[in-house]
């Protein structure tokens, strides 16, 4: 089955009456926009909310309206108005409190797997996870939380490059981002370099998204003696210049996961007791989100369109070798639905 993250429909309201074209069972997190002028027209983040996309022409009136005591049987009516026809995107976005960051092969679903219970396709090769991955991370008794894995970036990502980009706009609704680093990746690069190119991708994208919270993980912790694990660590975080908060683990033993899901169930506790009792917390919040959510927006059309010209290019070139395991059978990803 093919991921479809955006879909383009057309909706035509019912004529006369009080008929409304609305949507009842979206995926949560899905944000419905006008195509035509690019307005949002809502935001479906709660289980079992409604939205009107597209009004109900008004009713006609029957002839009982024109009922009068010089006219008791009158033959008049008027006709029902045209609903109304308007033509949407539906863009969903997942829902989760933590995103994974970090290049393909870095472990990112291997760790996922490791702190909940989604199974997302595990390689020794990169580019194993080619669409999101939500998993619930259960750390006490009533204390949880979501965590998302999106395919792996590269740099040139915000080009284009690799599949990666394409998923970035899904970690717009998280509230903390986890940057999963391969201390010593099998292909001999530098971890530190790796790094440096994702925290890059991701500000190019997005300067907003690279405002969120990130939490360095220094993973596969197992590939490397446990003498010299110390020293190394440190090398990598003191050439990152890495001020911010740093784990250690091995997802595929669990050493130390259980630590790095603690703190982020604290920070994320924190953050919403501080919504609930801060107003001006709140406040700012809501508007940051707002800003996040129209920027990762329009770059991720933007990127869409980028990534279309270059394989249209590479076809008319005949260097396409058609590869990509992403279906674009319309070149856009999306598919076309009417609705009426």
């Amino acid at each position: 089955m093919r991921f479809v993250d955006e879909a383009v429909i057309s909706v035509q309201a019912g004529d006369g009456g009080n008929g409304v074209a609305s949507f009842r069972r979206e995926p949560v997190g899905t944000t419905v926009v006008d195509v035509t002028s690019g307005d949002v027209i809502g935001d479906m983040v709660e289980d079992g909310q409604r939205l009107l996309v597209a009004a109900g022409g008004r009713g006609g009136l029957g002839n009982t309206h024109f009922k009068s005591s010089t006219n008791r049987s009158p033959r008049q009516c008027t006709k029902g108005e045209t609903g109304e026809l308007r033509e949407i995107r539906l863009e969903l976005k997942v829902l989760a409190d933590v995103g994974l960051l970090g290049m393909p092969n870095a472990g990112k679903s291997t760790f996922i797997r490791s702190v909940s219970a989604a199974k997302p396709k595990v390689a020794d090769y990169p580019f194993t996870t080619l669409v999101p991955n939500l998993g619930v991370v259960d750390v006490d008794r009533h204390r949880s939380f979501v965590m998302a894995d999106i395919p792996g970036l590269i740099a040139g990502a915000a080009e284009g490059a690799g599949l990666g980009i394409r998923f970035l706009k899904h970690l717009a609704r998280t509230r903390i981002l986890l940057h999963i680093v391969d201390v010593q990746p099998v292909d001999g690069s530098d971890p530190v370099e790796n790094a440096k190119a994702i925290l890059s991708e991701l500000k190019k994208f997005s300067p907003a998204l690279a405002e969120l919270p990130v939490v360095l993980v220094l993973n596969k912790l197992d590939q490397i003696p446990e003498d010299t694990q110390n020293e190394w660590c440190t090398h990598i975080v003191a050439e990152l210049g890495w001020t911010g908060p740093v784990f250690r683990c091995s997802g595929l033993t669990g050493e130390g996961t259980r630590q790095i899901v603690y703190y982020l169930i604290d920070q994320i506790e924190q953050q919403r007791e501080l919504e609930v009792e801060d107003p001006d917390f709140a406040q700012a919040q809501k508007e940051f989100r707002e800003r996040l959510e129209q920027e990762t927006r329009e770059n991720s059309l933007a990127a869409k369109e980028a990534y279309k010209e270059a394989r249209r290019a590479a076809r008319l070139g005949g260097d396409d070798d058609d590869d990509d395991d992403w279906d674009d059978s319309d070149e856009s990803g999306m598919e076309n639905i009417y609705v009426r």
